[in-house]
């Protein structure tokens, strides 16, 4: 049972992970709370079923695809609807809630009501000690931790990551210094929605894909990117594993269901004692 406990845990965290950190990229950059982003879940599981079963691309080029689709999308986004919002957390979360409406009528008018029916191209299960672990799943959590990992370089070691911290930081200083935030805003957009597109399409063959898919998966990049701290990639990364054992735990002792209960309690508990989250500014 600790054995199964920890391959579920470490799925979960993983794709929590891919989740939350497309999210509060993007509210750390531009401070737009972007409560759309279940929306680019959506749109890349719908990507890459059009790519995969309708256009008959393998499985592994339509992966990026689709994540592609999801963060031009993004970036269109960004700049007819968001851009004036930069900064403005109210309003962006208000016209984001609007977006979210648009984007899932939009796919429910295309697609209908019923979502469709996805080709899964792993299946089998792998047998870890006294674990059994889907291959569809661990295949998922790992180009999802590998997703994470070049997210971390790509902040960290490139100049566009470079002039995404500093904007973060005091967008004003980052201007005077010779950057430009109105080139940053786009890409980090994009780069936020292509990662909420990974994940819908690593998903889509495991669990199916629906117009209202996206709402679980904001209340899980919410609930992770509040506990973590709005902005703070490495309490979103902390916040995930939390989430990820909370949920393992749960699903094994007692009901699945409850396990969205005890997340909610958990932000509660965490930010009742520590209202900025784990590693979030006050």
């Amino acid at each position: 049972m600790f054995q199964q406990f920890l391959v579920i845990m470490a799925l979960s965290a993983a794709i929590y992970m891919l989740l939350a950190l497309g999210f509060t990229l993007i509210f750390g950059v531009m401070r737009v709370v972007n409560f759309a982003h279940g929306e680019f879940v959506m749109l890349g599981a719908y990507a890459l079923y059009v790519v995969q079963d309708v256009l008959g691309v393998g499985y592994a080029a339509a992966l990026p695809l689709a994540a592609l689709v999801a963060g031009l999308v993004g970036v269109v986004c960004e700049r007819l609807v968001f851009r004036r919002f930069v900064g403005d957390e109210i309003g962006s979360m208000i016209v984001a809630l609007a977006l979210a409406v648009t984007l899932k009528g939009a796919v429910t008018a295309v697609f209908g009501t019923d979502g469709p029916s996805i080709a899964r191209p792993i299946s089998g299960v792998v047998t870890l000690g006294g674990a059994v672990i889907p291959k569809d799943q661990l295949f998922a959590a790992a180009v999802a931790l590998v997703l994470v990992a070049l997210t971390h370089r790509l902040l960290v070691a490139t100049r566009l990551g470079l002039a995404m911290r500093a904007v973060a930081q005091d967008a004003e200083a980052a201007r005077l210094q010779g950057m430009r935030p109105w080139t940053t805003y786009p890409a980090a957009f994009a780069v936020g929605c292509a990662l909420a597109g990974f994940a819908g399409a690593l998903t889509a063959p495991i669990y199916g894909a629906a117009p209202d898919m996206g709402d679980a998966a904001l209340m899980k990049a919410f609930v992770v990117v509040v506990l973590g701290g709005l902005g703070s990639i490495p309490g979103a990364l902390i916040a995930a594993l939390l989430l990820g054992a909370l949920d393992a735990g749960i699903s094994i002792l007692f009901d699945p269901t409850l396990a969205a209960l005890a997340s909610f309690g958990a932000v509660i508990a965490v930010l009742l004692f520590r209202p900025s989250g784990i590693l979030g500014r006050a």
